[in-house]
C-alpha cells in the first residue's frame, strides 16, 4: 500500500493534479488537519476528499513537490506515518527552492482493499504562512496560488473548514 501511495504521489506531482489520488481512499474515508488555534479542515468521503482536500485545498500547489523522507509502518494497527517536505516550484535568486521549514507529515490508517480509511496531516502552519508571505513579497506566486490566497482571505466560508471541535469528524477519532 505504501509503495502504491508513493507512486501515486509522484504521478500526481508530475501531472500537477492531486485529485486522482482519491481512488486510494475508501468511500467513507476521512481526511483532516489542524490550521491553528481556531480552525481545522475535514473532508468526509472519497468524493469530498477528491473535490475539496485534493482539489480546492491543493489548488495553487501545482508544481510543488512533497517528497517523502521517511515512512514508518505499524503492521499491528495498520497505520503508517509518512514524513514529507513541501517544496515550491519557484526558486530564490540564489537558486535555492522555496520550501516550508520544519517537518510535515501524514498519518494514515489502512482500510483494506488497497485503500486508506483515515488520514491526518500535520505541518507547521506558521512556517507555511511565513513562506507564502515571502513568496508574495518576492512576486513568485503562481496564478493558482494567488487565486488560492484570494479565496482564503475572502469573507466566504471555505468548504471543509470548521472552527476547532465543530468538524463532522474529530481529528483524533
Amino acid at each position: 500500500m505504501v509503495a502504491r501511495w508513493l507512486d501515486a504521489n509522484r504521478e500526481a506531482e508530475a501531472a500537477r493534479d492531486w485529485r486522482p489520488m482519491a481512488e486510494l481512499y475508501t468511500e467513507d474515508a476521512t481526511y483532516g488537519w489542524n490550521l491553528g488555534p481556531r480552525e481545522e479542515f475535514m473532508a468526509v468521503g472519497r468524493e469530498e476528499i477528491r473535490a475539496v482536500a485534493l482539489g480546492l485545498e491543493m489548488g495553487g500547489l501545482e508544481g510543488w513537490r512533497y517528497p517523502y523522507q521517511k515512512v514508518l509502518i505499524d503492521p499491528v494497527h495498520g497505520e503508517v506515518i509518512g514524513l514529507w517536505r513541501q517544496i515550491a516550484d519557484a526558486t530564490r535568486p540564489d537558486g535555492s527552492p522555496y520550501e516550508v521549514a520544519g517537518i510535515g507529515g501524514s498519518w494514515f490508517r489502512y482500510g483494506g482493499d488497497w485503500k486508506w480509511s483515515w488520514q491526518r496531516d500535520f505541518f507547521d502552519v506558521g512556517n507555511a504562512t511565513a513562506l507564502f508571505l515571502e513568496m508574495i513579497k518576492a512576486g513568485v506566486l503562481s496564478d493558482g496560488m494567488r487565486r488560492r490566497m484570494d479565496r482564503a482571505t475572502s469573507k466566504e466560508p471555505l468548504p471543509g473548514h470548521y472552527p476547532i471541535g465543530r468538524a463532522p469528524r474529530d481529528l483524533w477519532e
